[in-house]
């Protein structure tokens, strides 16, 4: 072994937790490109046995590839918490080389054949449900994976396989880096009034003493739009938000191009794999049958919403006319003018409410839930992490170890933006050892500054609730094969159930009474406050809810289209929809897709939609703890946790999630429930 691979710390056994601070950027390379080598080499074997079982070809490929993609999961997270010019380059010069084995397993006929040849031998009769799923859906995977293709159409597919990782990674990097380079500084008193204290603080530290800087990070950005009395610096941020990583700004992290050619490979790749497009391609393995079936899902909420997002936007102008002396609300001002209208309508802000929140309070408080809910506990481990922000706690049942959760929840420079959950291993049960899962949760909330305890917005724990939901979902997972885990096979528009699950949670007074702690007094949220709280909750619902059906009708529309497509295409797309779905109608200079990361460098395209679809799936499944809500206890009722942890977060995708979903609730979705939740009915109708 040479020098960069003794003593390696991404060589570590898979069991081990990994040793963060060990790790250098010259190990990188080095052990990904050997992990690599030693995989194929063990594929290669498993090609050549001459009757394939469960024990000798599946069970050792999933065993030893584990390292791989635990080294790889490694790299991958810090290339996206701690973007340094070194990460990224080793990152950039491992893609292609993943991306080329991934391919290649995808298009191995010999390796498929194996896996055929299990499914009809008399072995595949005497596997239990779940390994017969993982088998019949590999089948299928090679299918998508173009290993029937020959010659020419087999090269083309590899090819394009490899140009698409590329590109969405480029996407990625130009819009890190256009929000990473842009930032205003102003040393004008009054341009700032209105700005509360804790985003003052912050933006003065970025500053260095010399006024006041702001970025496009949320913890700077949503402040300056929510409450600067100034027109002209809410604009300028606005402008700047609006075409990051587009021509309008920095023209070398301009994204049209990566849009255009991310567009077209997806076509041609479908259309070699004998789909007509890029969207039916993609549900060939989510709970919706057809492109179709989507946008006519789409198309329904949206006329349901849609009246109540006029309403939203009428009242919001009539106010903003008559109280405000503001009769041509422009864009930057919607953010404004809507938390003055809540402070009016309800008595309450924000600023109010975060006074009660503290960063340390929310996280014990949700970790209390979660462990009076499904019966775990949570406990703060002393391990090694990537950076000082970064926490690590392991959770248990009794006294069983079941999985570790690392945190990293504040915002800083070279950590993309935005708030997801990844794994970082997969529970396996691998002969007699149990090796548990490992979960990374990413937030980026305002870190604390001088001393003071980081205060969170409303809108903050319900993002830490819902990443949670992901993060339990991993962790509370019984199934011991990882080609079942939830990450991997749980339909895509079904992942999302646990997640906006817990969601609900945050608008319980129990819950808030165990969340809450004013920094300074001690004292819990007053039950006035929570009151208004709930009645604000369903506050601009109809136009929260239009503009995250805009994103998904787009998506879906888009990525049905055939011809090429020039950005100019795109942006009339999204006009298009804007047309018949939206109720605010963004400038023409606004440039959306640029920075539209779920579906042009995450797992999302195609498939944005899969957020609402779940969102039904999860008020018809929190309406289960509603109905079997206590006096004591309210919602928080560990019966009904844990019924919800048996039927839906301890079988992965061992099982359809049509099939987890009924055995959970007794019977399908119901729509209704999501429109209940957010108000969306007449007075004295069923919604």
């Amino acid at each position: 072994m040479t020098e960069q691979l003794t003593n390696n710390p991404l060589l570590n056994p898979v069991e081990q937790l990994v040793a963060y601070e060990q790790i250098k950027t010259e190990h990188i390379v080095p052990a990904l490109e050997f992990l690599l080598k030693e995989v194929k080499a063990l594929i290669e074997q498993a090609m050549s046995i001459e009757e394939p079982t469960w024990d000798n070809f599946i069970e050792p490929m999933e065993y030893g590839t584990s390292r791989l993609w635990r080294a790889w999961n490694v790299v991958n997270h810090l290339n996206s918490v701690q973007n340094t010019d070194e990460i990224r380059a080793a990152y950039n010069t491992l893609l292609p080389q993943v991306s080329e084995f991934s391919t290649w397993i995808g298009l191995n006929k010999e390796l498929f054949n194996q896996y055929k040849k299990l499914h009809e031998s008399e072995q595949f009769q005497q596997l239990n449900k779940t390994r017969q799923r993982i088998i019949t859906e590999a089948l299928k995977d090679f299918k998508l994976g173009g290993v029937e293709l020959e010659g020419e159409a087999k090269e083309r597919y590899a090819e394009i396989s490899e140009q698409m990782a590329m590109t969405s990674q480029q996407f990625a990097l130009n819009a890190l880096d256009a929000t990473d380079n842009w930032s205003y500084t102003t040393e004008d008193a009054t341009e700032v009034e209105g700005i509360p204290e804790q985003a003052l603080e912050a933006a003065k530290a970025l500053a260095d003493g010399k006024g006041w800087t702001f970025n496009l990070k949320m913890p700077s950005y949503l402040p300056v739009m929510q409450y600067a009395q100034s027109s002209a610096l809410r604009e300028r941020m606005y402008r700047a938000y609006a075409t990051i990583a587009s021509e309008q700004g920095d023209k070398k992290y301009d994204n049209s191009q990566n849009i255009e050619n991310l567009l077209a490979l997806r076509t041609e790749l479908a259309q070699i794999l004998g789909f007509k497009d890029f969207a039916t391609m993609q549900l060939e393995k989510r709970m919706a049958d057809s492109p179709a079936e989507v946008i006519d899902f789409i198309r329904g909420l949206a006329a349901r919403a849609k009246p109540f997002a006029e309403k939203d936007i009428a009242e919001l102008k009539a106010f903003a006319s008559k109280e405000l002396n503001m009769s041509d609300l422009q864009p930057w001002d919607l953010a404004y003018v809507s938390e003055i209208l809540r402070e009016k309508k309800y008595a309450y802000s924000d600023e109010d409410v975060k006074q009660y929140l503290p960063e340390d309070q929310v996280i014990a408080g949700c970790f209390d839930i979660i462990e009076q809910l499904f019966s775990v506990k949570f406990e703060a481990v002393d391990a090694e992490t990537w950076h000082q922000d970064a926490k690590v706690y392991a959770l248990k049942e009794g006294d069983t170890l079941i999985g570790h959760l690392y945190t990293d929840l504040h915002a800083r420079s070279g950590k993309q933006s935005g708030a997801w959950v990844a794994n970082e291993r997969t529970r396996h049960l691998h002969g007699e050892q149990l090796i548990t899962p490992v979960v990374y949760l990413t937030c980026n909330f305002t870190p604390p500054q001088n001393n003071k305890a980081s205060l969170l917005r409303l809108d903050d724990v319900i993002t830490l609730f819902h990443e949670m939901g992901h993060a339990l979902h991993a962790l509370l997972s019984k199934v011991d094969d990882p080609s079942a885990s939830p990450f991997s096979s749980v339909e895509w528009d079904a992942i999302e159930l646990p997640s906006q699950f817990m969601e609900n949670f945050c608008y319980e007074w129990p819950v808030i009474q165990k969340l809450s702690r004013h920094h300074q007094t001690g004292e819990t949220l007053p039950r006035e406050l929570f009151d208004k709280i709930v009645a604000a909750k369903n506050f601009q619902t109809g136009m929260q809810t239009v503009r995250q059906l805009e994103f998904s009708l787009f998506d879906m529309l888009l990525h049905q289209q055939v011809n090429k497509l020039n950005i100019s295409d795109v942006l009339k797309q999204l006009d298009d929809v804007r047309q018949e779905v939206a109720v605010v109608i963004p400038p023409s200079w606004h440039r959306f897709p640029h920075n539209f990361s779920h579906i042009f460098a995450g797992g999302y395209s195609a498939g944005y939609y899969s957020y609402k679809w779940a969102e039904v799936l999860s008020a018809d499944a929190y309406s289960y703890f509603e109905e079997n809500a206590t006096e004591e206890l309210g919602t928080l009722n560990p019966a009904s946790g844990e019924h919800f942890k048996k039927e839906v977060l301890a079988v992965g995708g061992s099982i359809p999630a049509t099939e987890f979903f009924e055995n959970f609730r007794g019977r399908a979705a119901d729509a209704s429930a999501l429109l209940r939740h957010y108000g969306m009915f007449e007075e004295g109708a069923e919604a």
